[in-house]
């Protein structure tokens, strides 16, 4: 038998087409680069999407690297169609497979109108999908109405192969007491549609503090302790299939694998992670791999030969891969003409009609150029955090604002700020994607200029240790920005900055170093170049005496760090909560709009 993970895939959106034909057009826009080679094919296949976040219309941004993922779920879902027709043809497997975090990313999901549900609109179209199983992620539990709408009216759709290992959600019964149940099914059990192949399957989440009230998130280390996961793994199938929203490396991937491992020795264990959106690959042990599909619709892949000895290595082969029409084209030996599915044009249709029922494409002015989050050396003009605190922040939290005339120092954390906003129409949807957190504005007036002007250092000083343990608990309340900007810095290093880009006549992209063997990535790419950013950012200083008594600004999310920064600075107040007071009605996820809108048109 010959295991393989062809790819995996996540999805992002900006905006379609919109001439309301329910198509894509391949033959138009920025050129994108084509695959280097053909797949490999196995007896069972495994398509992986991890993280897609809301992201389903496809990036249609003309910058690059946007075009490399300019697939919608539409042109996926041909693409998955087409796929399966292959492997019929072959008499293999193939199965797909989703780690989790469907909700929290762009006007698809969040851009419902007031009363709905986070992505119960948008995971309609996913559930179009053949999905064989799903896995549930951090986003899904943040607000207790998601994981009810999940609960309900998701898993059902997918016949118990939504899988929550160590995720319950708390539910009223018929009467007035309470039950806990699995949001989806602890763990699956089929066999595969052509080969028979007998597949045990589980869906662990890491372990997520940041849940709701009335769902419960298990430590992995007691999930694999209960009965019903030793009775789940208790009959040795063809392959264990762990899917779930933890990352493959530094987390506690392991804990699963010792535990099936203690049972089954050499049993072949597939692990397809998430979380933290990064492309990686390793293996614990020569029967077994380990895969993570990065996020947003950027794909992954890999291949495995399974030797019937059960004293051999597998050897295997994985695949990144660029979801865009070309590359779609490419692996299925079809054209622009031939390609298409009514599947995958109604799919398209229906998510071009959910953008225009959301109102995504609402314009708030017109970008005059591209303001990325690492791509540009911090502060600078193509800084999208020096974009958001310098120049944003003081028009739009100054409107209408009985404090305007008050000299003042603004700071938020750059973790506000999610994707990079590019040149062009700058629309609610974009908005929503570049700065979707809800975040308030609160001052303390009367600080002196003289210490308002040390907190942000102060801020971004903090110890070894101290920072640490912060790094710490932001990643188990589902942070996963630090993580991923190492993974970007490590990429520049290993391929030389900008000079290497310069001398490769090759569009940017990811350009994957993981622990397997060969070159994982499908399309060949020159790296992304990467500056580093601080924690907390500010805007300008006001130009007044040091003794100036002016009004500190920052986000609700940094308040109580921010006290105790400030009562270190200084002994003439001890400042509290009751020093704190509202500065705007207006939110964070609403400074963007409201300042293309003065600035940019």
């Amino acid at each position: 038998m010959r295991l393989t993970v062809i790819l995996s895939l996540l999805f992002a959106s900006v905006k379609a087409c919109g001439d309301g034909n329910g198509h894509r057009h391949g033959d138009k826009g920025p050129v994108v680069t084509p695959p280097s080679r053909p797949l490999e094919w196995g007896d069972i296949n495994v398509l992986h999407t991890t993280d897609s976040h809301g992201w389903l219309l496809g990036h249609q941004k003309a910058s690059f690297p946007e075009p490399n993922y300019s697939g919608d779920l539409g042109d996926f879902a041909s693409f998955v169609t087409h796929m399966k027709e292959i492997a019929k043809e072959k008499d293999v497997d193939l199965l797909l497979v989703d780690s989790g975090d469907l909700h929290d990313g762009t006007g698809l999901s969040d851009g419902f109108p007031t009363g709905g549900v986070d992505g119960h609109d948008s995971n309609e179209f996913l559930k179009q999908l053949p999905y064989d199983v799903m896995a549930i992620g951090n986003h899904e539990l943040y607000i207790y109405a998601n994981a009810l709408d999940m609960h309900q009216n998701f898993a059902p759709a997918l016949k118990g192969r939504y899988l929550s290992s160590n995720v319950n959600i708390t539910l009223k019964d018929q009467g007035s007491t309470t039950i806990n149940v699995p949001v989806g099914e602890r763990f699956a059990k089929f066999k595969t549609r052509n080969g028979g192949r007998r597949v045990t399957a589980l869906g662990v989440l890491f372990d997520f503090t940041g849940n709701d009230k009335n769902t419960t998130v298990q430590k992995v280390e007691e999930m694999v302790k209960e009965s019903w996961f030793s009775e789940a793994i208790k009959d040795e199938p063809d392959l264990f299939l762990l899917a779930g929203h933890m990352p493959i490396a530094r987390d506690n991937w392991p804990l699963v694998f010792n535990a099936v491992r203690a049972v089954h020795p050499s049993t072949p264990i597939l692990i397809l992670g998430g979380h933290t959106h990064i492309r990686d690959c390793l293996q614990m042990d020569g029967r077994s791999m380990s895969l993570e599909s990065g996020r947003y619709l950027e794909t992954i892949g890999a291949k495995l030969d399974n030797s019937k000895d059960a004293s051999k290595n597998i050897s295997f082969s994985r695949r990144y891969l660029d979801p865009n029409r070309v590359t779609y084209e490419f692996h299925t030996q079809r054209n622009n003409k031939t390609f298409d599915t009514d599947h995958g044009l109604n799919i398209t249709k229906g998510l071009q009609d959910l953008a225009k029922k959301f109102d995504l494409n609402f314009t708030y002015g017109s970008a005059p150029h591209d303001f990325t989050l690492t791509r540009a050396q911090y502060p600078s003009n193509d800084s999208l955090l020096s974009l958001f605190i310098e120049e944003a922040a003081p028009v739009a939290l100054t409107i209408n604002n009985t404090r305007a005339s008050i000299p003042n120092i603004m700071i938020t954390n750059s973790g506000s700020q999610r994707f990079d906003l590019y040149a062009g129409s700058f629309t609610k949807n974009d908005q929503l994607t570049s700065s979707p957190f809800a975040d308030t504005f609160q001052y303390i007036p009367g600080v002196p200029l003289s210490v308002a002007t040390l907190v942000l250092p102060t801020l971004n000083k903090a110890g070894a240790n101290e920072r640490r343990e912060l790094d710490e608990q932001l990643f188990g309340r589902g942070y996963v920005g630090k993580r991923y900007m190492k993974w970007l810095e490590d990429m520049d290093r290993r391929g030389d900055g900008a000079v290497k880009r310069a001398a490769q006549n090759l569009t940017i992209g990811y350009v994957t170093h993981d622990s397997c063997p060969g070159i994982g990535d499908d399309t060949l790419h020159a790296p992304l170049a990467f500056f580093s950013t601080p924690d907390f950012i500010a805007s300008k200083t006001p130009d007044v005496a040091p003794d100036t008594p002016i009004d500190l600004v920052f986000v609700d999310f940094i308040e109580n760090q921010l006290l105790g920064i400030l009562n270190q600075l200084q002994s003439n107040k001890s400042f509290t909560t009751a020093d704190v007071q509202p500065y705007s009605k207006v939110l964070a996820s609403e400074v963007l709009g409201l300042y293309a809108q003065a600035a940019w048109n």
